[in-house]
């Protein structure tokens, strides 16, 4: 396992940043926190090139020039979903033509297929199923476990592990949390955030967990001594302060817990989106990658930023690397929230496709585990089929 420490960034020049921006660019540079404030500044910023050189300066303390991905495999085990959330296209009901379900037979030999394939990580989310009963999560996540008791088991939104509480497991958050680890549960996803205004999730989520309830989730999680993501949905309705205090809240928990590894901002997709959310042009490479380095500069307290090349595309995510990116997610395999919702983007990435990507930007390519830690590849088929060259005898 490869080491990553703090380092210092080379200095800015100020003649490339405006000046307006130059004391949160010297606030930066001296290791000082920004505001709320400070971070509408930004946003407000028009010099994307000035913002990606700030941002920078934290990726690179903090990462150095190096570069992750994770080699993973997702499954979306059901989209069947007692909710309506109105900015969603993957949810269904029972009887919509585009429900599924699959059996644990299905999604364990889903998983064992992957696995020769050199796999570190299943992530693994679904719909609020109305009827899927305890003893099933738990037998899907020791049978993924028993497959290979390395795999990291990532999965469940915050707003699932409610569900699995109050009308599943008929538990307290904290007991059905140990329940799932015992049965093989390694982490829990960022996802459900969307904006944490309740104004806003009223309009675009209605139903959904609160902002308190997500945040407490993540809250017990981590005082259990797990790690978790965290996630923005942007580009809707929201303002740039509801951007700005969605940030502003995460970094708070992260100062009292510190369990988050790495934070993922995604941009709607209106393909499939109605109502409220009709009208809604998809956020443009700018706003994506301002959003990016707004986040970087601000969440001075998590240390890695990904950009999810499902929302972004890989070409931008490529880019999203000289804007205070350190991460461009994983090979996925295979996606389907964001497709259903009308995303055109690849189904997976290989590995070599996101090195390349990755040293084209000039950074250096590095495996990372399920808690962004340096690894080295595991074996795959191919590898364990190639035999060791030999070592060369020297005089």
């Amino acid at each position: 396992m490869l080491d990553v420490r703090l380092t210092r960034a080379p200095p800015m020049n100020y003649q490339l940043i405006p000046k307006e921006l130059r004391p949160i660019a010297e606030k930066v540079e001296a290791w000082q926190r920004i505001s709320g404030e400070e971070a509408l500044i930004l946003y407000g910023a028009n010099d994307l090139n000035a913002l990606g050189m700030i941002a920078n300066v934290v990726r690179e303390r903090k990462n150095a020039n190096y570069a992750t991905y994770i080699h993973n495999r997702y499954i979306n085990y059901s989209n069947i979903c007692i909710l309506s959330c109105q900015f969603c296209a993957f949810a269904a009901k029972k009887r919509d033509a585009h429900a599924f379900e699959y059996a644990i037979e299905e999604i364990e030999r889903a998983v064992a297929e992957a696995l020769p394939l050199g796999v570190t990580e299943v992530h693994m989310v679904g719909g609020l199923h109305p009827t899927l009963k305890k003893d099933w999560y738990l037998d899907l996540l020791r049978r993924l476990r028993a497959l290979d008791p390395q795999l990291h088991i990532k999965a469940f939104t915050a707003i699932e592990v409610r569900h699995l509480a109050q009308r599943v497991f008929k538990m307290p958050i904290r007991d059905t949390l140990e329940t799932l680890r015992s049965a093989g549960l390694g982490s829990i996803t960022g996802g459900g955030a969307e904006i944490f205004d309740p104004i806003v999730r009223d309009q675009i989520c209605r139903g959904k967990e609160t902002a308190a309830e997500w945040l407490d989730v993540h809250r017990t999680w981590h005082s259990m001594g797990g790690r978790s993501t965290c996630t923005m949905l942007y580009g809707h309705i929201e303002t740039l302060a509801h951007r700005a205090d969605h940030l502003r809240q995460l970094r708070q928990l992260q100062d009292e817990t510190g369990g988050f590894t790495g934070f993922v901002p995604f941009a709607f997709e209106p393909g499939q989106s109605h109502g409220t959310l009709a009208h809604i042009k998809r956020a443009s490479a700018f706003e994506q990658l301002r959003n990016l380095a707004v986040s970087r500069i601000y969440l001075d307290n998590i240390d890695h930023l990904t950009a999810y090349w499902v929302s972004l595309g890989l070409p931008l995510a490529q880019v999203s690397l000289s804007y205070g990116v350190d991460d461009l997610h994983g090979t996925i395999l295979e996606e389907k929230i964001f497709h259903m919702a009308g995303a055109t983007t690849p189904q997976q990435q290989s590995v070599a496709a996101l090195e390349h990507a990755i040293r084209e930007a000039g950074r250096e390519p590095v495996q990372r585990d399920s808690y962004y830690r340096h690894i080295s590849p595991r074996q795959t088929t191919e590898t364990r089929a190639t035999p060791a060259p030999a070592e060369l005898a020297c005089a």
